[in-house]
């Protein structure tokens, strides 16, 4: 359920290049011809400020927006800003891409902390007030943790019942102890903490201009496909096309990389346990 290119020729040419190569990771993830909702969150808090200065978040939105035009139809984004409260809720089109962060960004006030909770209330109540059914990715970029960590993980683990999967997008220091809390996010354990995990993270660097358009669309869309599957299957997300095995896997980030290579050493020493358990401990 794509935007058409000529659409997008139409409506947003400097966008083209950035659809096109969204459109090949979609593909490569399996994910064509399915609908997903797309939402963008981003940090207003005062650490923001550099990010909103050169350029990064501008960036990071259009690349949104050539992604989501593969997802949906509609053309269109609801974006969300926060820090300590929900700072704005936009709807951005494509034909409004073109210096859209300044502008919004000019009418807000002063930037706070980083209430993850209250960001993540007002996307469940957009998603509720549509009507949608549909799946939803949301995008959820910052570059630290939460002030209430314990409300933001309540929030994530009971928004797991809808069919919305949350990707958090890290900027700044890859090192820093303020992803500690995505990165356990990531890992809350099923079905004890949530009944499907719903959570995925990312983390683009100090610069994250630099990170290919093709890499950023691959590590955005690397968990969805098997989230959408899941949900499916356990009657959150509702029937639709079927998924395709993607062509060929996308690049991972160290710690995705050092997860899937954790799970690959754990089966395989499970099979080995397997075999010894039948020929005996002394074969």
């Amino acid at each position: 359920m794509a935007v058409s290119l000529s659409k997008v020729e139409q409506s947003a040419p400097a966008l083209v290049s950035l659809y096109k190569t969204a459109g090949a990771s979609v593909e490569r993830r399996g994910l064509s011809g399915q609908r997903v909702a797309v939402y963008l969150v981003i940090d207003y808090s005062g650490s923001m400020k550099p990010y909103y200065k050169d350029g990064s978040v501008q960036a990071l939105a259009d690349r949104v927006l050539g992604l989501a035009a593969n997802l949906d139809d509609d053309g269109s984004v609801p974006v969300v800003f926060f820090s300590t409260e929900v700072d704005a809720q936009v709807e951005v089109a494509l034909a409004d891409h073109a210096g859209w962060i300044e502008r919004i960004v000019a009418g807000l006030g002063h930037m706070g902390k980083t209430s993850y909770h209250l960001a993540v209330d007002a996307v469940v109540r957009h998603y509720r007030e549509s009507g949608s059914t549909a799946p939803a990715l949301v995008l959820f970029q910052t570059d630290g943790g939460p002030i209430d960590k314990g409300a933001a993980e309540a929030r994530l683990c009971g928004a797991a019942k809808l069919p919305i999967f949350w990707q958090f997008i890290g900027f700044g220091d890859p090192d820093s102890r303020q992803f500690d809390f995505l990165r356990k996010l990531d890992e809350l354990e099923v079905p004890a903490k949530r009944p499907i995990d719903n959570v995925g993270f990312v983390h683009l660097g100090r610069d994250p201009r630099t990170v290919s358009d093709r890499k950023l669309y691959d590590l955005l869309l690397a968990d969805l496909p098997v989230w959408l599957a899941a949900a499916r299957a356990q009657g959150i997300a509702p029937e639709g096309p079927a998924l395709r095995v993607p062509a060929a896997p996308g690049p991972e980030q160290p710690e995705q990389q050092e997860r899937s290579e954790r799970r690959g050493l754990w089966a395989a020493l499970t099979a080995w346990l397997g075999g010894r358990g039948r020929t005996g401990r002394g074969a």
